[in-house]
């Protein structure tokens, strides 16, 4: 038990210096790795070098094939190119094994006294993500060192050969139980390191040890497979075009593995090497039989998940990738992004609100009220998505940017719920009562309407820009709609005292119209105070302090006196 135990936890060590490496390149070369696999997919060869290098740094094929999913479901990749890129990604994941496979546990010490000393010596992102990467690298060798020494007692542990021997004569079975471990593991790395820490020690034999690097090549397929299952099918059709290359290739490789053992002993010299070398060569071998095929492998897969009718849900988030979170600021993006479609099912509400006013049509308030459902939705999907960002170690900029979303959002929703709770309400009270503005009146409504829904637009930018110019511009409309709002009141006053029955008949309506649209646009425009806090140009408290206040009653008392006087 003690000597499991000690393998567990060199396994766990291992599983986190692999998580810390994908985290730490994600979050300092993520949007590039994120580009480069756009942009380079138009030829398969070229498809192919991507996801090679691309997995190589990132040390996971399933982040690959995550990634490809993604834009695989946005119709940003062609499914063939995919395929290539994930073929690519196999052959990728090879070449860590390969490094792992050498005897540089030696550089253990020093990446992780490098990297711990530049952690905590620096507060640049970029630096720290590098020192991350240098941490992951020195625990993962430490691991394998920690496994190596706890498997040696295995090698005359009876009770083990007794469990292992019959998988050495049913290979299915043998590919069965390395393809669940691995999916367990989420890391086909994980597994090829034991198997190669096993196989150096003879504790299994040569043969056993290849065939389960065959079953950690087809679990390494599941993971992305199952992590996808709840996407649509153009999202799925990587990773199970995947799954079926890697199945075939196995299912055609398992029956020739007593036949390439002595060939490998031929080009490697010791047991771990010839391990990682049939992971290589299986990986070369599949992208050889199946980068021209590619085309065909998609014709089937789109024939086992068929294109279906897609019903539009708005509540639905579309921007926010689940992908995207090992990497902040493509995560923030993609945030950001459907806080805008947020904003602009929330102008189409307001811009919709002033046509209930005007024809009196109480379809278009039932219309107007389920858009709000659509409004909250979205709410709270970028609240949840954006918590689990957080989860995530975020510098001060990436923190920074993700309270403004959720304090955007909120007031988004605030408005929403305005329009809603409260317009909507007037609105429907007016046509039930069949009440009608007087002209004036109507017009004052609608040039103040205009002129919330022009600053909607204006915070929409702001949001998106940071530009201080217009966080000004926007903070200014604030004492405009302000001002409006008192003129326009008194100019409705003004129409009571002088008779007009329409204005006293809609009066208590004609205020709170005015008041609530006063309401949204103190919402909308709060999204320049934290630009104009960064920039100095207001204060964090508009609160006078007794010794401001007691300072400004001194500057006022001389012209106080000389008018009493």
């Amino acid at each position: 038990m003690e000597i499991l135990i000690n393998i567990a936890g060199g396994i766990a060590l291992l599983l986190w210096g692999v998580r810390m490496v994908r985290t730490g390149v994600t979050r300092a070369f993520g949007s590039a790795i994120r580009r480069g696999i756009a942009v380079a997919t138009r030829r398969r060869l070229t498809a192919f070098a991507t996801g090679m290098a691309v997995t190589g740094v990132l040390q996971s094929s399933t982040a690959t094939a995550l990634i490809v999913s993604s834009f695989g479901g946005r119709g940003m990749i062609a499914l063939p190119a995919a395929l290539a890129v994930m073929l690519g990604a196999d052959v990728g994941s090879t070449l860590v094994v390969q490094v792992l496979s050498l005897d540089i546990s030696w550089l253990s010490p020093l990446f992780l006294l490098v990297g711990v000393i530049g952690f905590l010596t620096t507060e640049d992102s970029r630096r720290r993500n590098l020192s991350r990467i240098l941490i992951g690298l020195g625990m993962m060798l430490l691991a394998i060192r920690l496994i190596m020494l706890a498997s040696h007692p295995l090698r005359d542990a009876e009770t083990l050969s007794v469990l292992l021997h019959p998988l050495t004569s049913e290979p299915l079975l043998a590919i069965l139980v390395a393809a669940v471990l691995t999916w367990l593991a989420h890391s086909s790395l994980t597994v090829v390191v034991l198997v190669m820490s096993l196989a150096s020690l003879q504790v299994i034999s040569m043969q056993l040890a290849l065939v389960l690097v065959l079953g950690a090549n087809v679990g390494g397929a599941i993971t992305p497979l199952v992590m996808t299952l709840g996407q649509l099918p153009s999202a799925r059709r990587v990773p199970l075009g995947n799954l079926l290359m890697r199945a075939a290739g196995a299912a055609a490789c398992v029956w020739a593995v007593p036949y390439v053992i002595p060939y490998l002993a031929m080009i490697s010299f010791d047991d771990a090497h010839r391990v990682a070398n049939f992971h290589t060569i299986f990986n070369l071998a599949l992208a050889a039989v199946f980068l021209p095929l590619v085309s065909l492998v998609a014709a089937l897969v789109m024939r086992l998940l068929p294109e279906r009718e897609i019903v539009d849900d708005d509540k639905q988030p579309r921007y926010l990738e689940q992908s995207a979170l090992d990497s902040p600021a493509v995560a923030l993006t993609c945030a950001s992004r459907e806080t805008l479609r947020m904003g602009d099912e929330v102008s189409e509400m307001l811009t919709r609100t002033m046509e209930v006013f005007r024809r009196d049509d109480a379809g278009m308030v039932k219309e107007v009220e389920r858009s709000d459902d659509v409004v909250d939705g979205l709410h709270e999907a970028i609240k949840i998505y954006l918590t689990r960002l957080a989860r995530n170690e975020l510098d001060p900029a990436e923190s920074r940017r993700t309270v403004e979303i959720l304090s955007f959002t909120t007031n988004l929703e605030h408005v929403g719920d305005i329009i809603d709770k409260n317009l909507m309400e007037l609105a429907a009270k007016k046509i039930k009562a069949r009440l009608s503005f007087s002209k004036e009146g109507l017009g004052e409504i609608e040039s103040m309407h205009a002129q919330v829904v022009s600053n909607l637009q204006l915070a929409l930018n702001v949001f998106m820009s940071g530009d201080l110019q217009l966080a000004r511009k926007l903070l200014e409309q604030k004492v405009r709609i302000r001002e409006m709002e008192q003129r326009y009141s008194e100019a409705h006053y003004a129409r009571i005292g002088a008779g007009r029955p329409e204005s006293m008949e809609s009066s208590s309506l004609h205020l709170d119209v005015l008041r609530d649209l006063k309401r949204i646009n103190s919402h909308v425009t709060s999204v320049a105070y934290p630009i104009l806090e960064d920039a100095g140009q207001i204060a964090s408290s508009r609160l006078r302090t007794p010794d401001a206040e007691a300072g400004r009653k001194q500057r006022t008392a001389p012209a106080s006196e000389a008018d009493a006087q």
